[in-house]
């Protein structure tokens, strides 16, 4: 797994790429979510549109980011969910949970 993080209008934006499979890359992952508590922003776009592949502990990841963001007061939305990662979504019912949405542009202004 690749991370990188930007702010984009105010927007925390953090960019998920290659395999997510948990171990010792999700400190990482963990890590960008503290920071953007810590930066007090309050809006976090997670762009999983270069993802291959996710298993159980990569959902894991997920759904902890969205519980310390949702328990900070910060919300939390997903953009560009590739079919297979939408699939999981579906199949674990956190689709009713994550605001997904097509394109980065798109969940940011979803948060407006």
């Amino acid at each position: 797994m690749k991370l990188k993080s930007t702010e984009q209008n105010g927007v925390f934006l953090v960019e998920l790429s290659g395999k997510i499979m948990g171990g010792p890359e999700s400190a990482q992952f963990h890590d960008a979510i503290k920071h953007a508590i810590s930066s007090s922003h309050k809006k976090v776009v997670i762009d999983l549109g270069a993802v291959e592949w996710m298993n159980s502990s990569g959902i894991g990841l997920l759904v902890s980011a969205y519980t310390t963001l949702k328990n900070s007061g910060s919300e939390m939305k997903l953009a560009r969910t590739t079919e297979k990662i939408q699939s999981l979504l579906v199949i674990t019912k956190l689709n009713s949970v994550f605001d997904s949405h097509d394109s980065v542009d798109s969940a940011i202004k979803s948060f407006n």
